[in-house]
């Protein structure tokens, strides 16, 4: 598929959304908009896939319900002042969702904090004075050919919102969500598991690949993976959790 049949392929479903929207009642498509917000955040982490096509709802229905109350107002200039305003507003609401989903990273109190969280944080490991800061993940959705950290890459899709990973080095990761990132320096990829109940990490200098099952990526401490049994729960660097996962 060409760059110009696959952006086809994203824009005219799009705005064949809008369409509908647009020829509506407004009363009719608010719900349908409310609906696809609720999608966004219900399947951030259960459905990838499904949560990225309620987002495109939301973004491109938007115009469309705005033309439909513009429409309903009678198409004077009041009514396009209105549309205008209400634009301002929704969009600022969509970016600030969309924000909040991809960019979420929960911190735990300082007054809260767990006792082995404490623990770790005075414990004399690493460097002396080192500041354990967090780089988030920056997570992004894989299409058929992309460009990773270390160059081209493929996915391949095989049904339930599944596929895997063809690199250009000949490693391939299976049963993966389409959800990908990698460290800042390109040393790890990482994919959400299945449903998005894990990671999938592969260490690209040492060759090995790690399913964790029940752990997010919490974010990166320069090269290396830090990872949380929970979003309210502390994070812990990679060796610490495989230390935690029963042996095979």
């Amino acid at each position: 598929m060409t760059a110009v049949a696959r952006w086809l392929s994203r824009v005219l479903p799009g705005l064949a959304w809008a369409g509908v929207l647009a020829l509506l009642p407004w009363w009719l498509g608010l719900p349908l908009l409310l609906l696809s917000a609720l999608g966004a955040v219900w399947f951030d982490r259960r459905a990838v896939r499904h949560a990225e096509l309620c987002r495109r709802a939301l973004r491109w229905g938007l115009p469309g319900l705005l033309f439909a109350v513009q429409r309903a107002l009678g198409g004077d200039l009041l009514a396009w002042g209105a549309a205008l305003l209400g634009a301002l507003v929704g969009f600022s609401l969509v970016v600030l969702l969309e924000s909040l989903l991809d960019h979420r990273v929960r911190r735990t109190p300082a007054a809260k904090a767990s006792p082995e969280w404490s623990e770790l944080a005075m414990a004399p490991v690493g460097p002396p004075a080192h500041i354990i800061e967090l780089t988030r993940a920056d997570w992004q959705l894989a299409t058929a050919d992309f460009v990773d950290a270390t160059g081209t890459a493929r996915f391949e899709a095989t049904g339930d919102g599944l596929g895997r990973y063809v690199f250009a080095q000949g490693q391939v990761i299976d049963k993966a969500s389409p959800r990908y990132c990698s460290s800042p320096g390109g040393r790890w990829f990482a994919a959400n598991l299945p449903g998005g109940r894990g990671e999938i990490l592969w260490d690209r200098q040492g060759h090995r690949t790690h399913r964790l099952g029940g752990w997010q990526l919490s974010g990166w401490d320069g090269e290396q993976p830090w990872l949380a049994a929970s979003s309210d729960a502390a994070p812990a660097p990679l060796h610490e959790v495989l230390g935690q996962l029963p042996r095979p």
